[in-house]
Formats: C-alpha cells, structure tokens, sequence
C-alpha cells in the first residue's frame, strides 16, 4: 500500500511519471465526463499527453486522500480511492472537488485507471477557465 500512496502522491506533481511507468502494458485511464479531460485513453503516448492537459489547465492539482480500499488476490486487486481535489486552475481561483479513483492492478501494474470527479465542479472550473480565455479547457476529449 505504501508504494500505491507513493503514486498518488506522485499524481500531486506537474508529471505523471510514476503513473506512466505504473501501467501494464495493456490498460485503459478513464475520465468521467464529456469535457476536455473526459474520455479513455489505451496507449501510453495519449495518456501522457492527458496528464500534460491537466497539468497546463490546473498546475497546482493536489489532492488529500480521505480513504483506500484494497481487496483481492495480485493478479486481480481492485483499489478505490476516495480523495478531495484542490486547484487554483490557471486564474488563482482555488477550488475543491472530491471524487473516487477506481484502479484494478494485475501483478502490481494498473490495467484500469477509472477516475471518477464530482463533474459538476469540475465542469464549472473549465467554464471559468474557458470565459478567462484559456482555450484548452473547452478542447476535445484526448482518446485512443
């Protein structure tokens, strides 16, 4: 559990290193929502390019972790992970947002990275952005 909490940590930064290396060579990373970080992702050079999204529109994304529940055996482990977001996006504004990360490990690697935000304030936090003239905030979904 450490090495997972040490990921998520990792998450906090503005790269998603550890998060890259972390996944098995077959996964998906999901995104709840239909907004410019919505969508899944099954190739490495898409969700790499996701996480430098993210970090562009809220560089300073940490977040508090409230809960982790781990169950089954190596090959087939499901973690889920209740947090609360905070950013100040790209305008200052500071914001807080909980949410739920789903992860499914097979052998210590993530096949599924299913993220799960209140979308209503996140959603919010891209309008304003959008309004402030921050046009990758309304961009298309990054898939594939």
């Amino acid at each position: 559990m450490q090495s997972f909490v040490g990921v998520w940590w990792a998450c906090s930064l503005p790269l998603a290193t550890a998060v890259l290396e972390g996944l098995a060579p077959r996964f998906e990373h999901f995104f709840l929502g239909d907004h410019a970080l919505g969508g899944s992702r099954f190739t490495l050079e898409k969700t790499k390019l996701w996480y430098e999204r993210l970090y562009r529109l809220l560089p300073d994304i940490s977040f508090d972790l409230r809960a982790i529940r781990i169950s089954g055996p190596p090959w087939n482990t499901l973690v889920a992970v209740d947090w609360l977001e905070s950013n100040s996006g790209t305008d200052g504004v500071r914001t807080f947002t909980p949410g739920v990360h789903v992860v499914r490990l097979a052998w210590g690697r993530m096949t599924y990275i299913g993220i799960y935000p209140d979308t209503v304030g996140l959603v919010a936090t891209l309008q304003r952005l959008s309004r402030a003239g921050v046009e990758e905030a309304t961009a298309e979904k990054i898939e594939g």
